[in-house]
């Protein structure tokens, strides 16, 4: 079987550090200036970004498996801590019922992820505001979104 060379992998962290960088880049340019009042969402969701690209960098360790979840897991992490500020920031309730389950599924993704390279799982540090069942969450979005949907027509 043919086994990526270092070459190859160093090529596709890069390409997981840069085209996320560009795609945020691209809609930055197509939305309006940020008001004061977003200033601090964005921050913490650029923040998040840079935390989120710096984690998944990494030097392959030979193991295709435990490279995976060690590039995914900053990639689960940023998108929990983005979800979290549209949780503290966001007023739209059906992007905010959408956050809450990104935070949930992310979480337990991570764990399953630590588990299967034989990692110690770390605590999930689940706010008071998240629902403990991850399907209510997903079944009251869809209701939600059919609403608007209905709403709109």
């Amino acid at each position: 079987m043919h086994r990526p060379t270092l070459r190859r992998w160093k090529s596709f962290g890069l390409a997981l550090v840069i085209v996320p960088y560009g795609l945020l880049a691209a809609a930055q340019t197509l939305l309006p200036a940020s008001t004061s009042s977003e200033t601090p969402f964005l921050t913490e969701n650029e923040a998040a970004m840079r935390k989120m690209m710096t984690g998944m960098s990494i030097e392959p360790s030979g193991d295709v498996d435990r490279d995976f979840a060690a590039m995914m897991i900053p990639h689960h992490q940023g998108a929990i801590e983005m979800a979290e500020a549209e949780l503290r920031h966001g007023r739209n309730e059906l992007l905010r019922r959408i956050a809450q389950e990104i935070v949930v599924e992310q979480q337990q993704e991570i764990a399953a992820m630590q588990l299967a390279v034989h990692q110690p799982v770390a605590p999930a540090t689940a706010s008071s505001d998240q629902p403990s069942d991850p399907l209510a969450v997903r079944s009251g979005v869809a209701k939600e979104a059919k609403e608007a949907r209905e709403q709109s027509k």
